[in-house]
């Protein structure tokens, strides 16, 4: 007899990193059962900015057309002091990964409008039960599944629940990972920042860069919020606490020293908190799973925090999903951390190398190493902040590195299917598990062995053609804006074989061979 579920799936906390995994899960075809202590969406925006990765992330779930609604182009970063001098600046030059109609790197967001936007996309699916006014007490795991034990806040009534996996989505002070026993390792600075949130009044010069003002007392980040909200965090002096500012009266000096007035906005809210540089031993035990701040804490510099949760999340979601409808094999939960860790350290480290330059810590050579373009390069440099990401470990088969299309996110350029339909490349690719072919069918290229591997992952095979030649077969694609083939060139390949996620897991340089068994 089979185990009763009540879901497939428990994901604890239902702020962004939840969502992004519960909306995966449910979009997927998985049952979800999610936990939230509170009822509504937290008032405070925290993060500020998601990027065209993130964004790419909410298309594959069918939710970048909502998400752009609340969202914002960000123009640009820029590092300068307090005499007006310019000391670095980050342009956002236009998306390879762009979704729908808009090529934005950098969008800037309000936090709590795009949460409140995803929690609505999840009311839509019905195999996700949202369970508000919570507190998850008890997390109990067998070889057969996760028993998640739920308080209801207002009665005290506890009710248990089974599914057969459950992904910790609640925060740095992570209650699960606790109950887990997981160490969290690393530091807190020990300096108290103010964050301050405005409602704006009216437009000032160049309020669309991202600011960072540099200064070894008073550095402070400045950045227009999207839905008409203005964001300053501020640093506190050492002898200055939070009993300092009882009131906006106590704020404004403040912002006058920025050359903020009255005029220009009025303070909608404000509070306190410390950075963290935080990692968890492990992100998984058995059963369960470590996301987001969970897993990891960074400081805010690299705006990157709250997306790598989400990336965590998406991560973890197809793959638990693909298991439970039994396409792939539990091995693939070994893919999980050898693939999400490398990308929070590698934000981290940003973060931290940024937070130096803003707070005039670090070097002139740093900041010269920080903008010097390495030589002799394949791929075409871009600063990291900018830079596609790339997959350092995992289900991946061949050498990653500058030279190498291992590893790499696909381009999303404009395409045509062979009827005429014009798109972007992901509402034109099949789902699942792809190989492309650099004007060839892919599958030419695999032995019978290779194929039947990818046929047991349901693969399909697509080649894409010139836009000057013509399409050979129904599920051909053409190469409108001459984007992918040239790609394919400078690598030096004929065929890629691309994930579910878009990363690029094989090519037939290296191998086409799926990289690691599928049952």
């Amino acid at each position: 007899m089979s185990e009763h579920y009540d879901a497939d799936v428990a994901v604890v906390g239902y702020g962004p990193t939840g969502l992004a995994g519960a909306l995966t899960l449910a979009a997927k075809g998985a049952r979800v059962a999610a936990f939230e202590r509170d009822q509504d969406v937290y008032a405070r925006a925290r993060a500020v900015t998601i990027n065209d990765w993130t964004m790419r992330i909410l298309q594959d779930l069918g939710v970048d057309d909502r998400v752009e609604r609340v969202v914002e182009p960000q123009r640009a970063l820029r590092w300068v002091t307090y005499d007006g001098r310019e000391v670095m600046r980050v342009e956002h030059p236009p998306s390879t990964l762009g979704t729908r109609g808009s090529k934005p790197r950098f969008y800037n967001i309000y936090q709590p409008a795009l949460e409140a936007e995803l929690r609505r996309c999840g009311e839509e699916h019905s195999g996700l039960d949202v369970r508000y006014g919570v507190e998850v007490v008890g997390v109990e795991q067998d070889a057969g599944g996760v028993t998640v034990t739920a308080r209801d806040l207002a009665t005290g009534e506890e009710t248990a629940t089974r599914t057969r996996y459950a992904i910790a989505a609640d925060g740095g002070s992570s209650p699960v990972r606790k109950m887990l026993g997981i160490p969290m390792h690393g530091d807190t600075g020990d300096t108290l920042w103010i964050v301050v949130d405005c409602r704006v009044k009216r437009w000032w010069p160049d309020r669309d860069f991202l600011t960072f003002w540099t200064d070894r007392e008073r550095p402070v980040v400045d950045i227009a919020l999207s839905a008409g909200n203005h964001r300053w965090e501020i640093p506190l002096k050492a002898a200055e606490t939070e009993a300092d500012f009882p009131s906006g009266a106590e704020v404004w000096p403040l912002l006058r020293a920025l050359g903020v007035t009255e005029d220009d906005v009025e303070i909608h809210q404000y509070a306190f908190y410390r950075h963290h540089v935080r990692m968890a031993e492990t992100y998984r035990q058995g059963r369960v799973f470590l996301a987001g701040d969970a897993a990891h804490l960074m400081p805010p510099w690299a705006g990157a925090g709250m997306q790598t949760g989400m990336r965590d999340a998406h991560n973890l979601g197809w793959k638990i999903a693909g298991i439970v409808r039994g396409e792939l094999g539990e091995d693939w939960l070994d893919t999980y951390e050898p693939e999400r860790r490398p990308s929070a350290e590698f934000y981290t480290g940003m973060a931290v190398a940024l937070g130096r330059v803003i707070k005039q810590e670090a070097s002139p050579a740093e900041i010269e190493a920080m903008n010097t373009v390495p030589p002799n390069l394949v791929t075409p440099w871009e600063p990291p902040l900018n830079a596609p990401p790339t997959l350092a470990g995992g289900w991946l088969r061949g050498e990653t590195g500058d030279a190498s299309v291992v590893g790499r996110y696909l381009p999303q350029p404009l395409a045509c299917d062979a009827v005429g339909r014009i798109d972007r490349l992901d509402a034109l690719l099949p789902k699942g598990f792809i190989l492309l072919g650099n004007d060839l069918d892919p599958s030419n290229l695999l032995t019978p062995e290779e194929q039947a591997d990818w046929d047991a992952l349901g693969a399909s095979y697509v080649a894409v053609r010139p836009r000057t030649g013509y399409t050979r077969a129904a599920s051909d694609l053409v190469d409108l804006e001459d984007a992918l083939l040239p790609w394919f060139d400078r690598y030096g390949v004929q065929a890629i074989a691309v994930r579910p996620d878009k990363f690029v897991a094989a090519a037939d340089k290296t191998g086409l061979a799926a990289p690691v068994s599928q049952r």
